[in-house]
């Protein structure tokens, strides 16, 4: 269903406060918390003593502690002490390795012994002056697939982003796809054609005119487990397009990670990441609404989709010129599956 031995994006850093965070991860009940020196830490969320979710405990002097009967949890997955008990025969629970980067909080459910550090992605906004980032979560009920799909076709703009960054010029540009091993690329470039909505505040966010034809890209990178980062922007026609001078363009990064709740439910982490007028703190708040608006609107399609779906299992989908994104993405998810069943 997904892979595991690979990195997930498990909260955003700032979700982890005094408080341990309980969040299930392909299938997995985990609980997040800073230990000693604010180091994340993350084990199953199950106390060894009765089974109570460690997420309803607290932190203490860096250990987690049971919420029920005082058990207090190293980072580890032993049992460092109980009120009135010897703990020294208790078993010992799951531990997960994480790493915080990024502003993200990552874990890896599959094997420990596996777990590469080198292997989270880089991102070349984080702490990046010439950057701005805005972002933010939702809680989708749906195949974590679907939000792939969804997002390696944006020919799906035109019609539940109508008001905002869709318009009937996407459905009339082809896109390419194409597959580099395990990244998958769907681009589509568009000529002098009008802004939409969306683009015509942040050309006149950076001072150009929108009342000009521009043209647009998008630009779809998939990567496994499930990341698609999505190059998108608009350059006054004539200039270049995508390789135009920056005094003639706007284009930021949009940023999804995907992780995987259960087979029918992710945790959706979405952003976007801009290279223009890095310090407009407003404007970061105002672009982070709206796209947080734009990717509401898919929210409904989507878990409305997986409705349909469930009830109708054995019923074949069709597969477009444009679903090709999409279905190369789940083939690439498809053999590290396979890789990571064979190796086992």
């Amino acid at each position: 269903m997904f892979p595991v031995n690979t990195w997930y994006v498990a909260c955003s850093a700032d979700e982890i406060d005094e408080k341990p965070l309980g969040r299930t991860i392909c299938n997995q009940a985990i609980v997040f918390y800073r230990a000693h020196e604010g180091k994340v830490a993350a084990v199953e969320d199950f106390c060894p003593h009765r089974g109570a979710p460690l997420s309803l405990g607290y932190v203490c002097e860096g250990k987690l502690v049971c919420g029920y009967h005082g058990l207090e949890m190293g980072c580890d997955g032993k049992t460092v002490a109980m009120p009135g008990q010897r703990v020294g025969g208790f078993p010992a629970i799951r531990s997960f390795p994480v790493e915080e980067r990024y502003g993200f909080v990552w874990v890896w459910p599959g094997e420990k012994d596996k777990a590469d550090p080198a292997l989270i992605p880089h991102m070349e906004w984080h702490d990046n002056p010439e950057w701005a980032y805005g972002g933010g979560l939702y809680h989708v009920k749906a195949d974590y697939r679907l939000m792939i799909d969804n997002l390696m076709d944006l020919t799906h703009e035109t019609y539940v982003h109508a008001t905002s960054i869709g318009q009937p010029e996407i459905d009339e540009t082809p896109c390419k796809t194409t597959v580099n091993g395990d990244e998958v690329v769907t681009s589509r470039f568009m000529s002098d054609i009008p802004a939409p909505p969306f683009w015509k505040a942040a050309l006149r966010a950076k001072g150009l005119a929108d009342d000009v034809p521009v043209d647009r890209w998008q630009i779809c990178r998939f990567t496994p487990p499930s990341h698609v980062i999505i190059e998108v922007g608009v350059a006054h026609a004539g200039h270049g397009g995508y390789d135009a001078p920056a005094e003639h363009k706007v284009y930021s990064q949009v940023i999804d990670f995907i992780t995987p709740e259960t087979n029918t439910s992710m945790h959706y982490f979405w952003g976007m990441a801009r290279k223009f007028n890095p310090g407009d703190k407003a404007l970061t708040a105002q672009i982070r609404e709206g796209q947080g608006k734009i990717f509401s609107e898919d929210l409904e399609m989507l878990e409305r989709q997986q409705k349909n779906l469930s009830a109708f299992p054995d019923r074949a989908l069709l597969k477009l010129n444009i679903d090709t994104g999409g279905v190369q993405s789940r083939k690439v998810i498809e053999r590290v599956i396979a890789a990571e069943r064979g190796a086992s």
